[in-house]
């Protein structure tokens, strides 16, 4: 789908994007409006977080959140994680993904970041594939994360 346009969310990007978080975790509540518009304005002017959407006619239909972490080893340069991947569940196999992905990377290394890396709790052997055909290496450290319920 290369009329999709691939570029950083905007202020106007909100009400499209928690739709198309729907599609990331279809069972959690909706978050309250307040709440929302709270957060994705610290998103939006953090100078560590971009988020990154494909957008087709004026739908968005993929998306990922990129940090840039400074860092104090590696020469001073920053790393990126990626959170939140998602695709619209109509849009999916269209390589949308992986460009939003593609350009995720390319923040990254304009920022000078040494690596990227993201996570997912997926074992599915399909969406461990599509992370490696953009580029990530799986088992190429050990993960761990404390989670608060």
């Amino acid at each position: 789908m290369n009329e999709a346009i691939v570029r950083s969310a905007t202020q106007d990007d909100l009400r499209e994007v928690l739709k198309l978080y729907r599609h990331l975790h279809p069972d959690e509540p909706e978050l309250e409006r307040a709440t929302a518009q709270r957060v994705w304005m610290t998103l939006l002017t953090s100078n560590v977080t971009t988020v990154i959407v494909a957008q087709a006619a004026e739908l968005l239909v993929s998306s990922c959140t990129l940090a840039i972490v400074p860092n104090l080893s590696r020469g001073g340069r920053s790393y990126g994680v990626i959170e939140n991947v998602v695709t619209h569940a109509a849009y999916r196999k269209l390589g949308l993904g992986r460009r939003v992905l593609a350009h995720a990377i390319d923040i990254a290394a304009q920022a000078d970041c040494y690596k990227v890396h993201l996570a997912t709790g997926s074992k599915r052997e399909t969406t461990l594939r599509f992370y490696e055909g953009a580029g990530f290496q799986r088992d190429a450290k050990t993960y761990f994360e404390v989670r608060r319920p």
